[in-house]
């Protein structure tokens, strides 16, 4: 009996219906739709609700067969615009607010900004003309022409308190120059300038006799800036005076070197200069007159005796002056017989012809300088 040989390879059989070619087409076809669905899903945008703008969803393309799917490029997000933050202040300093790009300066605004303005500096030069200050602080006066002027100046006012006033009760104008270290000074000065006088600084020097001009005094022995030092606190002292005449002085007057920074000072500030002429060697006038300052000398001394006859016989002797030249200055002091003297001068001397001005109507009229 012959042996059966099994065969190397057992074939596997298929139910019918796989057999048949339609079937087949059929599982082929929707392989295809299985591999193309997942695609989609794993290539898709985020849900709706993490969207913050409308994306159109861009449609995956079919695969073919042999050909791997590329995934789409996701869509360009606008990139926001930098935030830019204003420069940091000191460390406590409270934060800014934010500041809007329309609201910012461009960066070139900060570096064309002019330089700040520096801070307003004295005058360098000497105030001339009308600006100048002795004008602003004169006493206003009308000065007729064709008619002689006569100024009287009355030194060493402030420091006897009662003839100090007694002598700004007078009908004047006047002039009165007032120490500065006389007490309540700015009072003083003030109530007398509202009398109708006008004001002068009296300043201390140092004379050629033995005598005591009074505290802080100018001394040829200083230096220029003690000099000039001492000057400015005496200025300082009140206000509204139209120049200085000397105290005493015949010394420190007569040194041109000690001066000249005195009157370049009151050329500074716009003042005048009133020689008191203590001695025939000062050097005031010519260092004012170089300086085209205002200025005027001293014409006819008061009361070197305190007698009420001596001063009237230089009331007299100031008319002749001002008769002869046009003008006249005269210097007296609160004594009490040179306030009886004027108490009965200053009521006729215009009936005599001559007009009381102030010493600026004088400077004004016949020595303007400045």
């Amino acid at each position: 009996m012959a042996r059966k040989v099994p065969s190397k390879a057992r074939k596997i059989s298929l139910p019918p219906f796989l057999s048949n070619p339609f079937v087949l087409a059929l599982a082929a076809v929707a392989a295809v739709f299985a591999v193309a669905i997942g695609v989609a899903t794993l290539t898709g945008g985020r849900s709706g609700g993490e969207r913050t703008q409308q994306t159109p969803v861009q449609q995956a393309p079919v695969p073919q067969a042999g050909v791997t799917p590329v995934p789409p490029a996701p869509p360009a997000v606008k990139a926001e615009p930098p935030v830019q933050h204003a420069a940091e202040g000191p460390e406590h300093a409270v934060p800014e607010k934010p500041v809007q790009a329309e609201t910012r300066p461009p960066a070139t605004t900060v570096a064309m900004l002019p330089p700040p303005a520096p801070p307003a500096q004295p005058p360098v030069q000497p105030p001339s003309g009308n600006a100048a200050l002795w004008r602003r602080n004169a006493l206003p006066a009308e000065v007729p022409t064709g008619k002689p002027i006569i100024a009287i100046v009355i030194d060493d006012m402030g420091l006897d308190r009662k003839r100090s006033a007694r002598m700004a009760g007078l009908h004047g104008p006047l002039t009165l120059s007032w120490l500065p270290y006389a007490r309540d000074l700015s009072a003083q000065s003030k109530a007398a300038r509202a009398h109708g006088h006008e004001l002068m600084l009296h300043m201390p020097m140092e004379p050629s006799v033995k005598a005591d001009p009074g505290p802080n005094a100018l001394l040829v022995s200083l230096d220029k800036g003690e000099i000039v030092k001492r000057f400015r606190a005496a200025l300082d002292s009140f206000d509204g005076y139209v120049g200085v005449n000397n105290h005493m002085g015949s010394r420190f007057t007569a040194d041109r070197a000690a001066l000249a920074p005195v009157l370049a000072e009151l050329h500074r500030r716009g003042l005048l200069w009133l020689d008191s002429r203590t001695t025939p060697n000062s050097a005031g006038i010519g260092l004012a007159q170089e300086l085209k300052m205002p200025w005027i000398g001293r014409d006819v001394f008061l009361d070197n005796q305190e007698t009420v006859a001596a001063v009237k016989a230089q009331l007299a002797k100031t008319e002749q002056v001002a008769k002869r030249q046009g003008y006249a200055v005269a210097i007296g002091h609160p004594h009490d017989a040179t306030i009886e003297a004027l108490a009965s001068w200053l009521p006729d001397v215009q009936k005599r012809g001559f007009v009381l001005v102030p010493v600026s109507a004088v400077v004004r009229t016949h020595h303007a300088g400045g």
